[in-house]
């Protein structure tokens, strides 16, 4: 029916009561528009179709409202009634773009929760940013420094960037900076630390104390025929988590920024913001906290490796859990595979820190598991209401939002509604993960900080046992203080014998 039919039919208004006039055809009051008062409203100046009337004045309207002779066609050639103009129109739901959903109860718009959604990759875009920043201040530190943004004596920086020492003043991981240490503490000679910067082995390169090559606030610098358990101690406990900013050179951050921007920003979408941030930085911290126990004790370990294991681990979990809606699963489980395969073994190679690569991974894949979704075969119900897995790779698929978070708070009892024992099972797993992930970081902060227990075979973990020019790979980047020099009568010694295999780097 066209418009006109609209404001001139009253039987398209549904404004007719047939309790007073039997003979008028009447719907639900439900249905009625609300009264206009504009131009266009036929009621405010009497203008209707003339009915027919009867001897006491009363309109008499036909019984059947669609009858194709009680129209006014607008256009001659359109015989047909359109029926479908009186029923109320259907509101389609917004796109799956669209930024704004209507609410079911008030019928206001809202926008999208594009935190929890992923709409928007934020936390990618101000990491990145942010590491760019980081990563610029560091050449310009070195250029300070050494006259020379990247690295060129007394090595050269094969990853292109700033000397490792400068990393260290920076906030890289470095183990004596953070707890006692013993042969650094109990030293019974006067350890030379190299500056942050040293061009040279020798000269003013080699005059700095700890707390010098530490920064920022320093530390209490170890003194001849001290302790261990020395007070105050070493503790910028802080370098769990700033290392995840720096970056040992150009090739270092250009390959995790190009992991990051691609695969971290697809897995942003899939899980949302809140939880792709959860993720990133428990598995960076995870990560350098493993390394911290079983590297080696003279490794700088910087770089935000361990967090995109951590994201690689979520995208094969989701693999897994869509495995029979994607294309080739298996060449899609090849290829990470080849991802995870080729960076382990570059973390076997010499000053190289495989475990925060190794923690990453394995605390990505804990979380991943009690962040996701269950999968369909798990959380479908007895009853008719089948929630479903919406992966990466599946974005038609949506899942339902009595599933999450918020159905659980809106509606507790019907969430755990027609469950299956096997969904009962995975939430035990689930939990499960949860405490033991939250187990294990405390109990290895704690072999940190107070027990100290190293493990004979976990450095095969992270370098191959060959050895070259009488130098073993699983000895290189640790401490090792040799006497090199006397100096009125006091013996120095400082770590340049190791060079940049002690103050190796992490991919």
């Amino acid at each position: 029916m066209t418009a006109n039919n609209y404001y001139h039919d009253p039987y398209a208004r549904n404004d007719y009561d047939n309790t007073a006039h039997p003979n008028e055809w009447r719907t639900d009051s439900s249905l009625r528009p609300l009264p206009s008062t504009t131009p266009f409203d036929d009621r405010q100046y009497g203008y209707s179709r003339n009915p027919s009337q009867s001897s006491d004045g009363v309109h008499q309207y036909p019984s059947n409202p669609f009858d194709e002779r009680n129209t006014i066609p607008l256009d001659r050639q359109q015989k047909k009634h359109d029926s479908t103009a009186s029923v109320a129109p259907i509101l389609e739901p917004p796109p799956h773009d669209d930024p704004f959903v209507r609410d079911a109860k008030s019928g206001r718009s809202r926008r999208r929760d594009r935190w929890f959604k992923g709409k928007v990759t934020y936390v990618c875009f101000v990491l990145t940013f942010v590491q760019l920043i980081v990563f610029i201040a560091e050449l310009i530190k070195n250029g300070i420094l050494t006259k020379t943004p990247i690295e060129i004596h007394p090595s050269f920086n094969p990853m292109i960037g700033p000397s490792p020492y400068l990393l260290i003043n920076m906030g890289a991981r470095y183990v004596p900076c953070m707890h006692n240490m013993p042969n650094v503490q109990n030293a019974s000679l006067k350890i030379m630390w190299p500056c942050p910067n040293a061009t040279a082995t020798t000269g003013d390169s080699v005059s700095c104390s700890l707390s010098d090559l530490c920064g920022f606030s320093g530390v209490p610098n170890p003194h001849v025929g001290g302790s261990v358990v020395d007070s105050p101690a070493p503790n910028q406990w802080w370098r769990f988590i700033v290392p995840i900013f720096l970056h040992a050179g150009i090739i270092h951050i250009g390959f995790n920024l190009l992991l990051q921007m691609t695969l971290g920003r697809d897995v942003e979408q899939l899980i949302g913001s809140v939880r792709f941030a959860l993720v990133y930085f428990a598995a960076g911290i995870f990560g350098f906290v493993l390394g911290g126990n079983f590297a080696a004790t003279g490794i700088a370990s910087c770089g935000c490796s361990g967090s995109l294991f951590g994201i690689l681990a979520i995208t094969l979990l989701d693999l897994l859990y869509t495995w029979s809606e994607r294309k080739s699963p298996i060449k899609d489980l090849l290829f990470i595979v080849l991802d995870v395969c080729i960076a382990f073994v570059l973390g076997l190679l010499p000053g190289l820190d495989n475990f925060s690569h190794i923690g990453g991974f394995c605390m990505g894949l804990v979380l991943g598991i009690c962040i996701l979704r269950s999968p369909t075969t798990i959380a479908r119900r007895t009853s008719l209401h089948n929630p479903s897995y919406s992966g990466v790779m599946s974005r038609h698929a949506t899942a339902d939002a009595d599933e999450g978070l918020r159905g659980f708070i809106k509606q507790p009892l019907q969430f755990f509604q027609d469950r299956r024992g096997v969904w009962w099972a995975w939430w035990a797993v689930r939990a499960f993960c949860l405490i033991g992930a939250l187990v294990g970081f405390i109990l290895l902060l704690k072999n940190f900080y107070v027990w100290r227990t190293g493990c004979r075979w976990c450095k095969y973990l992270s370098c191959l046992p060959i050895k070259t020019g009488g130098t073993d790979w699983c000895n290189v980047g640790n401490l090792d203080f040799t006497p090199t020099s006397t100096v009125n009568g006091t013996s120095k010694r400082d770590l340049f014998g190791m060079g940049l295999e002690g103050m190796g780097r992490m991919l």
